[in-house]
């Protein structure tokens, strides 16, 4: 009789312990973020106002050695990363892309009192190259997401500009991109401009319609 109790305790405590094992999980995706790695992709925003405040370079390197630990096709790496801080760089490539931009765009960027740079006023960037192929393209945006999720676990705000980096890639440009010294045949991607956030951006809605299982 005494073993039936034992046996019986065991069956009701086992399940209690098993579901106490997968809260974590299920918390960290309905919402309570006890998974800091969930935390940081949910909570992670695109920044555009920053604090007139420099990143120190020591957590820019170890924001970029997160961003070159992304998967990528074959190991290969065929990516290459410039961390510019430089302000004359910064202000000097600003002032050519805001020359080139429609005119009313650039007067709606400056009318903002904080408008420092057309890199959404980062005071530092993460500027990406690949050997352009269809899987080098997959691996620099796997990169940039590591970028922005160890940027923002370290407090700092990120924006990823596509456009900054088309005009990065003009002719009119050629001399702010060889100072970046890319090997020869790389072509930058995208710019991630970073920095000490001066806003906190609410999370815009997402269609969760598109996630189907099959």
């Amino acid at each position: 009789m005494k073993k039936i109790f034992i046996l019986l305790s065991m069956a009701l405590v086992l399940p209690v312990m098993s579901c106490k094992e997968n809260t974590p999980a299920s918390d960290a995706v309905s919402g309570a973020y006890e998974n800091p790695v969930v935390e940081a992709i949910m909570e992670r925003r695109s920044v555009r106002k920053y604090q007139d405040r420099p990143v120190e370079r020591d957590l820019l390197m170890r924001i970029a050695e997160c961003g070159i630990n992304a998967p990528n096709a074959m190991n290969a790496q065929q990516w290459e990363v410039r961390i510019v801080d430089n302000k004359e760089w910064i202000q000097g490539m600003s002032d050519l892309q805001l020359s080139m931009m429609d005119p009313q765009m650039v007067a709606q960027m400056k009318s903002d009192p904080s408008f420092r740079n057309a890199f959404r006023n980062g005071t530092a960037l993460f500027v990406v190259a690949v050997k352009p192929s269809p899987m080098t393209f997959i691996d620099a945006g796997l990169m940039g997401e590591n970028i922005m999720l160890a940027a923002h676990s370290f407090g700092l705000g990120t924006c990823c500009l596509g456009s900054s980096a088309r005009f990065l890639n003009t002719p009119e440009a050629a001399e702010w991109l060889k100072a970046l010294q890319f090997s020869e045949g790389y072509e930058v991607q995208y710019i991630i401009a970073v920095g000490y956030p001066d806003e906190r951006p609410q999370a815009k809605p997402r269609n969760k319609e598109v996630i189907r299982f099959i």
